[in-house]
């Protein structure tokens, strides 16, 4: 990046650790941490989705919807994460490629499935060879985000049932006996009072899931536990032009504070959500604000 480090031999001191930290694989190295908080970003309203989806399911009336939204969380929840991470993924994967198969090759006549090998036609694949790696990237970082959302949809799912029990029956009735609908019962008294039963176990469903971040590594991505340690480890002066030793432990270390401050950001703003949404509810927390303000 700098001019003086053109001759990575002639430097020492600050002036090769500058050098050295403006490398190309220290920058993708930085943009690592982008790709993890992009990943929270994105998985936290989709896997809240997926929970709201698997607890309306639950509670429903019709007793096969309900069957399917109590399943699906017993089971996801029931199976170790590193198996949906290694394994789901490449189901998941060909699952897209077979449709695809059926949909753009009609006339092939070959068995998809030969002994170990999956075998689809060239223009069923995803993505295409011919593709930039840029779109390589992105499915995978794709097929991390559905991956992360039905595991940590599941957990969710859990708690948002949960927290939709929490809200005194007798509040649904009087609405109905009102004349409200179920459906708007439902929309307009039990979703909007379940979020303060909730936000404990979401907050630390939150917690769960920026520690499995580093799961990112077992999908084929880059991300930064990826490059510390190939970055830590130790480098000869044949193979690169900043040998070192072993370096693993500054690298780990600038992860550690990484993830501390992320959790310790996340429980501000967690606190901060608890007091907004206790305000007015009938909990310990909205009757200490009441004593409080009176």
């Amino acid at each position: 990046m700098f001019e003086f480090c053109t001759d990575p031999a002639s430097l020492e001191g600050l002036s090769w650790l500058a050098c050295y930290l403006t490398t190309g694989k220290h920058m993708a190295f930085y943009a690592s941490f982008g790709t993890v908080l992009l990943l929270l970003a994105v998985i936290l309203p989709t896997s809240l989705l997926f929970g709201f989806a698997g607890a309306s399911a639950a509670r429903s009336r019709f007793w096969p919807l309900s069957i399917l939204g109590k399943t699906y969380s017993a089971i996801v929840r029931g199976v170790p994460d590193i198996a949906f991470f290694l394994f789901f993924v490449i189901a998941l994967d060909q699952a897209f490629e077979y449709v695809r198969h059926r949909a753009l090759c009609p006339d092939w006549s070959e068995p998809v499935r030969q002994g170990n090998d999956f075998v689809v036609c060239t223009a069923a694949k995803l993505p295409l060879s011919t593709s930039p790696a840029w779109m390589h990237d992105a499915y995978a970082f794709f097929l991390a985000v559905l991956t992360f959302a039905i595991v940590y949809g599941a957990f969710a799912a859990q708690v948002l049932y949960g927290a939709m029990r929490a809200v005194p029956r007798a509040q649904i009735e009087t609405a109905e006996a009102y004349g409200m609908s179920h459906a708007q019962a439902f929309w307009r008294i039990l979703v909007p009072q379940m979020w303060i039963y909730a936000l404990p176990g979401l907050g630390n469903l939150w917690m769960i899931m920026v520690k499995a971040t580093p799961l990112l590594f077992l999908l084929g991505i880059q991300d930064i536990v990826y490059w510390a340690r190939d970055l830590g480890g130790t480098k000869q002066a044949r193979f690169t032009d900043y040998p070192h030793g072993d370096w693993r432990m500054y690298y780990f270390g600038a992860l550690l504070v990484f993830y501390l401050t992320l959790t310790w950001v996340s429980e501000k703003v967690l606190d901060r959500l608890t007091r907004r949404l206790s305000h007015g509810q009938a909990t310990a927390a909205g009757e200490a604000m009441r004593r409080a303000g009176a």
